[in-house]
């Protein structure tokens, strides 16, 4: 059988989180047309009678404000080794611009086939579709280049064909049923996530994050009790809401899709606290998850 990784790379906004979930015709990644709602890399398993790929997921490259959008960009360039194939991922409805010839030049020296993946073709016409692919053959030594429109999925059972195409015969890293290698409060912290920046779109930056505090079984119920971190006061009183609405608006989103998900009844309870400047605090960030402990070596 063909076996191998597939590191999706791009700039903000792409849709590389709306690829990986195509793909998988799963949820896996948070969506949202917010640049950089993708935090970590995230893999995908993608299983077929012929074929085990695992697909990364990645932050969006971009210029870094601050220490977590640093590790973001980390997390993003690490990814490019060791594996098979790097998707990168462009919005060709968007200009070319600065940001794409950065990422354009860090993937030139990867090592590995490069795949051109044009996507939200559904926005162009077939004229404009033609005008892209012909600029973007120019910009690059690419192994494959192919338009897709991972929102429709437009011509994404021609992406995975070419991908068996460029992989070796090999091996079944992980079991046939298994979509992800994430464990469950990754996936809880991640959609509490999704619903407070699809709720306060408007008005909360991505200085939020998401922390499972406690969660355990009783009574046929999962219960969670879930901490929302925030940097500045402000943000804590949109998030609360008049009289706690939204709160509890995002724990209502949260739940049912959880319930889905699980298959059982959950409560969920939420709390926010203000930690100023957590997104520049190493240890935090490694609290979190965004950074990976650091072990000395004896």
């Amino acid at each position: 059988m063909k076996s191998g990784f597939v590191a999706l790379i791009g700039r903000p906004n792409a849709g590389k989180s709306t690829l990986l979930n195509a793909l998988l015709q799963t949820k896996l990644a948070i969506v949202s047309d917010k640049p950089q709602t993708t935090r970590n890399a995230i893999r995908g398993i993608f299983n077929d009678e012929e074929s085990q790929i695992i697909f990364i997921d990645t932050p969006g490259i971009h210029k870094p404000i601050h220490t977590l959008g640093s590790q973001m960009n980390k997390q993003a360039y690490a990814q490019m080794s060791g594996v098979d194939i790097v998707y990168y991922i462009v919005d060709a409805t968007s200009p070319y611009g600065s940001g794409d010839e950065f990422v354009l030049n860090l993937i030139q020296e990867v090592g590995c086939k490069v795949f051109l993946v044009l996507n939200k073709i559904d926005g162009l016409t077939k004229e404009e579709i033609t005008n892209v692919l012909l600029q973007w053959n120019k910009r690059g030594n690419f192994s494959e280049i192919i338009p897709i429109s991972a929102l429709t999925q437009e011509n994404l059972q021609e992406l995975l064909l070419t991908t068996k195409q460029h992989l070796e015969d090999g091996v079944m890293y992980y079991p046939k049923d298994q979509k992800s290698d994430y464990p469950e409060q990754f996936i809880i912290s991640e959609i509490i996530r999704e619903k407070i920046i699809y709720l306060t779109y408007d008005e909360v930056p991505h200085s939020i994050a998401v922390v499972i505090e406690k969660m355990g079984r009783k009574k046929g119920v999962l219960w969670m009790s879930c901490l929302i971190l925030v940097d500045r006061d402000s943000l804590k009183g949109i998030i609360i809401g008049h009289s706690g609405n939204m709160i509890k608006k995002i724990g209502q989103l949260s739940r049912q899709e959880l319930e889905g998900i699980f298959g059982e009844k959950i409560f969920l309870e939420l709390f926010v606290r203000v930690e100023k400047d957590w997104r520049n605090k190493k240890a935090k960030l490694q609290q979190l998850g965004y950074i990976a402990l650091e072990v000395d070596d004896e």
